[in-house]
């Protein structure tokens, strides 16, 4: 069996397994197999998949798993370098330039020289991740990239190449040890090839059934093997509608532990309408599915777990990782 450290790099792809599986992640092969590559070869790893399904998860189970602090930068339209990278704190400038004249210090540059310092520098997660001040090499999690601005993506180009950022003051800042850096994007629009070409990548789809029983299993150990069948069994059923977003994993952990919050070991009619809105996010959504929907499904639901083996859900293609 193979093991890794606390901040040692796993060896191998099973090692990775391993750790993931250590955090409750249950993550596929070739997930697993990007994920070595990417800590191999010091290489950003982007993922890509719909909101859910396990995305940011990676980031932070790579950080437990390896004993490496996360640095999260969490990306929105209007992002700029003085929020993600640095800025210059001017409010401590502008003391130290009164206090350098009531002592009566005349010289320009060497007043500007103190104030373009270090000192004065206030680093934002993209600077914090190139030079920690522990100087251990974190985990860095760049989340839902596609949300921030094309500008703001072609910024990150020096970063992801390099492991270096420049500040004009200062000069470039390069990285002793590069970050472990996990990108994610839902797509709501396309990320540049530029950055592509950056980094290594991974597809996370919706699991199939057998493996988000296994990943609600883990998640929720205290749920009956009854209750995560059904859950599993249901939501699975639901990615087959066609609705304005579907659940993910992480709604099926919620819907689980929601469920047992209000004493239900199994699933009826009237439970599932009531809490629907763990589930779907839209109120179209809600309406489609509650009251005639709800009991089809269920019905349907209830034949498949009566055909299927005494293990659990029925047979479905195992197509993605989990979370």
């Amino acid at each position: 069996m193979n093991t890794t450290e606390p901040g040692e790099l796993p060896g191998s792809v099973d090692s990775v397994l391993e750790l993931l599986q250590a955090q409750s992640y249950v993550a596929d092969r070739a997930l697993a197999t990007a994920i070595h590559l990417s800590l191999t070869l010091s290489r950003p790893l982007l993922l890509e998949g719909e909101a859910g399904v396990g995305k940011t998860e990676v980031g932070k189970v790579l950080a437990r798993g390896l004993g490496r602090r996360l640095i999260r930068l969490q990306c929105y339209e209007g992002l700029d370098v003085a929020s993600a990278v640095y800025e210059w704190d001017y409010a401590r400038q502008m003391i130290a330039i009164r206090l350098a004249e009531a002592s009566g210090q005349t010289d320009r540059a060497e007043i500007e020289l103190d104030l373009f310092s270090e000192t004065f520098l206030i680093r934002r997660p993209l600077l914090e991740a190139i030079q920690p001040a522990d100087g251990i090499a974190p985990v860095l999690l760049i989340d839902e990239l596609d949300r921030a601005d094309e500008p703001f993506e072609a910024f990150l180009l020096e970063l992801l190449s390099d492991f270096q950022i420049t500040v004009p003051e200062l000069g470039t800042l390069r990285a002793e040890e590069p970050p472990v850096v996990v990108i994610t994007s839902n797509r709501t629009r396309e990320i540049h090839d530029a950055l592509r070409r950056r980094c290594f990548y991974s597809w996370i789809d919706y699991p199939g059934a057998q493996r988000e029983l296994e990943i609600v299993r883990l998640r929720v150990p205290e749920a009956s093997e009854s209750l995560l069948n059904q859950v599993v069994a249901f939501v699975q059923r639901l990615r087959t509608v066609e609705l304005f977003k579907l659940p993910g994993v992480a709604e099926s952990i919620d819907w689980t532990r929601a469920l047992l919050a209000l004493g239900k070991d199994e699933l009826d009619a009237r439970t599932v309408d009531e809490t629907l809105g763990v589930l779907l996010k839209y109120q179209d959504d809600v309406s489609r599915v509650r009251g005639g929907k709800t009991e089809a499904t269920l019905a349907e639901v209830g034949r498949e777990l009566a055909a299927a083996p005494s293990s659990g859900v029925g047979a479905a293609p195992e197509t993605a990782p989990g979370t």
